[in-house]
C-alpha cells in the first residue's frame, strides 16, 4: 500500500506540474494569438525549437516503427504535434481561455476513458466513473452559463467544436503513446523532429518571414516558453504521469487545467470567472481527483 501510494503521488506530482504548464499555455496562447501572433506562428514557435534541441534524440533512437508502424508514428505526430497546436491555437484565438480549457484539456480525459474502454479494454473503476462524471458536469455547467454571454455567436461555437477536437486528438495520443510503451523524451522527440520536418516548409510557403516583424524580446520569450517548456517540459512529465498511473489516470489531470487557466488568465487577460463558472472549476477538480486514482477514505479501511 505504501508503494502504491508513492507511486500514485509521483504521478500527481508530474500530472499537476503538466497541468500547471498547460494552463499557462492556455492563457499565454490566448494573449500572443489576440495581439501579436496568429495560430501558424504559434505551431512554429511551439516545435520549431523543440524540434531542433530533440533532433540528436530521434538520432540516437530512431523511429521506433518496430513499435509504432508509419501509422502509428503519423497518429503520434498528429496528436500532439503541430496540427493539434494549430486546432487548439484556433480555438483560443476566439473563445476565452478558461472556458475553453474545460474542453480542451479538461475532456480529454474522457476522450481517453471512451477510447482505452473501447480499443483497449482498460478496466475503468467506479471511482474513476464518478470521476469522468463530475468533469462532465462541470464542463457542461460552464459552457452552459457562458452560453447566455452577449458576444456567444457561431465563432464563439466553432472554438468550442475545434477545442473538443483538440481534445480528441490529444487523448488519441495518449492513447498511443502507451501502448507504444514510449519514455516521455522520446516521444516528445518524435513529436517535435516530425512537426519541425512537416510543418516548417508549409509554414515558409504560407507566412514567409512573418516572425521577423515580432518585437524580439516578445519572440525570445514565446520561443523559450512554446519550445522549451510546454513542447519538451510538460511532455515530459505528462508521459511520466502516463507511465506511472496509466494512460486514464494520468490524462485525467488535465481537467485541473481550467481552474489552473481561470487563475492565470484574471491577472492575464481581464477574463474574471463568474459564480458559477468557479462552481464548474470545483466539480471538474473533484473529478479529477477521483478519476486518477487518488486515494478515497474507503480505501485505507
Amino acid at each position: 500500500m505504501h508503494s502504491a501510494s508513492a507511486r500514485y503521488l509521483k504521478g500527481a506530482a508530474c500530472g499537476l506540474a503538466a497541468a500547471s504548464i498547460w494552463a499557462s499555455w492556455s492563457a499565454l496562447t490566448r494573449f500572443a494569438v489576440t495581439t501579436s501572433f496568429d495560430p501558424w506562428d504559434v505551431a512554429l514557435l511551439r516545435y520549431g525549437a523543440a524540434g531542433v534541441l530533440l533532433l540528436p534524440v530521434v538520432v540516437r533512437r530512431g523511429l521506433a516503427l518496430d513499435r509504432l508502424g508509419w501509422l502509428g508514428l503519423a497518429v503520434l505526430i498528429a496528436g500532439a504535434g503541430a496540427p493539434y497546436a494549430l486546432v487548439a491555437a484556433g480555438a483560443l484565438r476566439l473563445a476565452p481561455a478558461a472556458e475553453l480549457s474545460a474542453l480542451n484539456p479538461g475532456c480529454i480525459p474522457l476522450f481517453v476513458a471512451a477510447i482505452a474502454f473501447a480499443f483497449v479494454r482498460e478496466t475503468i473503476s467506479l471511482a474513476q466513473r464518478t470521476g469522468l462524471a463530475l468533469i462532465v458536469a462541470g464542463a457542461v455547467l460552464l459552457i452552459i452559463t457562458n452560453a447566455d454571454a452577449a458576444d456567444w455567436g457561431a465563432s464563439r461555437t466553432f472554438g468550442a467544436m475545434l477545442a473538443l477536437f483538440a481534445a480528441l486528438m490529444w487523448a488519441i495520443f495518449t492513447v498511443v503513446m502507451r501502448r507504444a510503451d514510449l519514455d516521455p523524451l522520446h516521444a516528445a522527440a518524435l513529436v517535435s523532429v516530425g512537426s519541425l520536418a512537416i510543418y516548417l516548409p508549409v509554414y515558409l510557403a504560407w507566412r514567409g518571414a512573418a516572425l521577423a516583424r515580432i518585437p524580439l524580446t516578445e519572440l525570445a520569450i514565446q520561443v523559450v516558453f512554446q519550445g522549451v517548456l510546454v513542447t519538451i517540459v510538460s511532455l515530459l512529465l505528462y508521459g511520466r504521469a502516463v507511465a506511472l498511473l496509466g494512460a486514464p489516470h494520468g490524462a485525467a489531470f488535465g481537467a485541473l487545467v481550467p481552474a489552473l487557466t481561470a487563475l492565470i488568465a484574471i491577472p492575464l487577460l481581464g477574463e474574471w470567472p463568474h459564480a458559477t463558472d468557479w462552481l464548474a472549476i470545483v466539480l471538474i477538480s473533484a473529478g479529477v481527483y477521483l478519476a486518477s486514482g487518488g486515494p478515497t477514505p474507503k480505501a485505507h479501511l
